[in-house]
This record gives C-alpha cells, structure tokens and sequence, in this order.
C-alpha cells in the first residue's frame, strides 16, 4: 500500500508541524468514523464505538479532544479512558467487544512528537486495506452529520484496574514474585498508574520510578530506551531485578542486580525456552533483519524454525499471523506473546521472564548463558536521493570479501531508510574491533553525499 499518512506504526510527528496539528487529527477522527460507520453491518441498533487511550504528553490533551469531535461528527460514540499503555487499549477494545481502539502516543520518541495509532475491534492492527479506506477520506471536504446522529462520549471506569487485572492473568496462578524486590521503570509515561501495581499485586516489593509525569518528561533519560539508567537504579536500591517500559509501554528491557541489561533477543530467547522446557510446542519464531546472528544460530541447533521481518512489531506480527506461529520480537524489546496478548505487551513479556526465572529456579545470566550475543556495529552513510546501493560495484566488492572473511560466523546488513536519504551498514562479528573494522571499512566504500 503506497502511504501518505500512515507509517508502519499510524501517523507520527513534531506536534504543531503536520500531520500532528489539531485540524489534521480533527479530520483524522472524521476520515476513520466515516470508515467505521461504512462497515457497520447493515440494521446495526448501536453506533459504531471507538476507545481512546493515550500516554502522558501535554499534547495528548489537544489531540484527544480533536480526535474525540471528528469521531463524533462521523456519528461514533466515543469511550475514553486517559493515561493508558498501548496494550491496554488493544485488550480493552477487545474486551469491550468496541468497534475500534486509538492510541494518542509517540511511544519511546521525546515529548514534542506525537502520533495516532488504530487497533481493530480484535484488539490487532488495522489491515492495511482499511488504513487506505481512511487516507483516501482525509482529504475529502469536512461534513457533519445531523445532530440526531452525532456521537456521544463517555469515560470508562476503572480502565487501569481491568488492565491490571488481564496482565495478571498472564502470570501462573501457582507462582508469585514474593522475596523479589523489583524497580519498575515507567519512563514517566503511560504505564505509570499500572505497572507497580502489577508487579505488586503478584508480591513483588516495587521500587517505581519514571512514575510521577509531567507532561514533558517522558522518555527524559528513564525507560527502556534508556537501560543504564534501569542498570543504575537496580543496583542503587539493592534491587534484585529492573524493568524497563518505554512511554507507551509496549517494550520492555529488564536488568539484573549485577547491572547487566538484557535486550528483546535475550528475553524473547528465555520465554522460548521455558515453553519448551514446560512442555509447550514451539512451532517457530520471527525476529527482524536486526536481530542477532548468534539468536537465529542458537534457534537452529534447537531445531526451531526461524525467520526474519522487516523491523517494525508490525512487520514481526504480520509474518507470525501468516505462519501461525505465537512468539517473535526485536532486540528493542518488542516482544510478541500472541498466546496471551494479540500485541507486543511490556508488562506482559516481562511477566513471561519472570514466570521463566520462578520455574526454572534461575538467574537471568544461567538462563541466557548458552546465548552468546555476537557484537554488531553499525553505520549510518548519509547518500544521494536515489543511491542505488545494490547495483554500486565497489560495495558490493567489499560485501563479498567480508562475507568471505567472517566465513558463517557473522553477518551483513545493508538498508536503506525508509524516511530519511541514509544506508544503514551493519556487521556482525564474533569479535567486537573485527565488527567495528568491518563495518567502518565497508562504509567506506559508499559515496556520501
């Protein structure tokens, strides 16, 4: 689907600058209602009715207000229900059985940019079908409907509590955290109401911080984007875990009491485990083109199909649901559990490790020790609109003689970005200088602009 709008997780943006600007979201509302209200089954008695959460940016007020009159003009009914992680939105449309879910949040970007995202009354993405029905009436002329059919909204009440409630439901009823003391790191953003209480209500001691937002502190140097400062405040408190959240809590980093961080790959790679050493069947498993050599490796010798997505939770749930598989992340800390969410859930997956550590009896340094990261550098070239790096000879030289160098126990990655005029240059190797060297020296041979 060729995108004006929509990027590969909604419409992202500098607040004030579009698409982040009141009358663009207003038409937004608008544009998605007129979707909505199109795919009602014919004699439907209710009116379509959408949910909308959001994290704790000062913008999100504005937003939410413009977002709540365009679905309103279009004839929707709105619930909404503040501060909230992403996740929960998507659990809480599903279990509302609503039409759709919005989310106003820019995830783990600073507090100037905002964004819009959709969930499908399934609590899943929007098909990219329907992100196309809403483009194509964005820029349609703004109309109302009559008064008479005009949406009405309301809050939902105690929508945090449910959601705590479901993220507990993850967690083995036989097991509980008691004895752990743990710090929740919130990054000031959506989960700040939810995440201690989780952690706490199963028995944890909880030492939050990144808990008291201001509007303008979210992802301000705490979170999961931010895994030494978790490392810190671990060892700080005599903790004996760390969990990291990022602003609308849909990833998770977590860290131990010796200060060492764990990414998406090491997690995703303890959860797989404990499935299959408690008797579950792990059909296969989808990273990203980003995710470590050393993972896919380890999967191999286990005998667990692996493949690879384009980055993005979007792409890695698009590739599990054409599989039928149930487990896949990034090493950001998106991570997907479809067998008890239908999204990447922060709090969720680091319940899904904690659940591993309890009944496997250890550390997350045993659990992880026969899973050797390789070190990967990367490399971003800016070059010239339209540099066509698969066609340039000197480079593809170059990638030849490494890959001929690291002989399998490495890796390349060569990409463009998709919004910006840069090639991304990535090497893996079994050695950290060797990475470093071979990264640098095949840049090189890339003409910048």
């Amino acid at each position: 689907m060729s995108r004006k709008y929509f990027g590969t997780d909604g419409v992202r943006g500098t607040v004030g600058e579009a698409p982040i600007t009141p009358d663009f979201v207003l038409k937004l509302g608008q544009a998605a209602g007129r979707v909505l209200v199109a795919h009602q089954p014919p004699g439907a008695s209710a009116k379509p009715t959408v949910l909308i959460g959001k994290d704790t940016r000062v913008s999100g007020y504005m937003l939410e207000a413009a977002l709540e009159a365009g679905f309103s003009s279009a004839g929707v009914d709105v619930v909404l229900c503040g501060p909230l992680p992403t996740p929960a939105v998507a659990y809480l449309t599903r279990a509302q059985r609503l039409t759709a879910g919005v989310v106003i949040s820019a995830s783990h970007n600073p507090y100037p940019d905002n964004g819009i995202k959709f969930f499908s009354g399934r609590g899943t993405k929007l098909p990219d079908e329907i992100e196309a029905q809403i483009e194509a009436q964005i820029d349609a002329p703004f109309t109302c409907v009559e008064s008479k059919l005009l949406g009405k909204a309301r809050r939902l009440d105690d929508a945090g509590g449910r959601y705590i409630e479901f993220c507990k439901s993850t967690f083995p009823t036989e097991l509980d955290l008691k004895g752990l003391k743990i710090v929740v790191d919130c990054a000031h953003g959506a989960a700040y109401q939810v995440a201690p209480d989780v952690f706490h209500e199963l028995g944890a001691d909880v030492v939050p911080v990144g808990a008291a937002p201001n509007g303008f502190n979210i992802n301000d140097g705490v979170g999961a984007v931010h895994g030494e400062h978790l490392a810190h405040a671990v060892q700080m408190n005599e903790a004996d875990l760390g969990i990291a959240l990022d602003g609308d809590a849909d990833r998770v980093v977590i860290a131990d009491a010796d200060g060492r961080t764990y990414n998406g790959d090491e997690l995703l790679y303890v959860i797989v485990r404990d499935r299959i050493a408690n008797g579950g069947r792990v059909a296969g498993v989808v990273g990203t083109l980003m995710t470590n050599f050393a993972f896919e490796k380890r999967l191999a010798e286990l005998k667990i199909p692996f493949e690879r997505a384009k980055v993005g939770d979007r792409y890695v749930l698009e590739l599990l649901e054409r599989k039928g598989w149930q487990l896949g992340g990034e090493g950001s800390g998106h991570l997907l559990c479809l067998d008890k969410h239908t999204t990447g859930d922060g709090i969720v997956s680091g319940l899904q490790v904690l659940a591993a550590m309890r009944r496997a009896g250890k550390s997350l340094a045993e659990l992880t020790a026969d899973l050797k990261l390789l070190p990967q550098t990367l490399v971003n070239v800016r070059v010239r609109n339209g540099f066509e790096w698969k066609s340039h000879a000197p480079l593809q030289n170059e990638m030849q003689a490494i890959e001929r160098q690291l002989a399998g126990g490495g890796r390349i990655l060569i990409r463009a970005s998709g919004t910006e005029p840069v090639l991304r240059v990535m090497v893996e190797a079994e050695e950290a200088d060797l990475a470093h060297a071979l990264a640098h020296r095949l840049a090189s041979t890339v003409p910048s602009a």
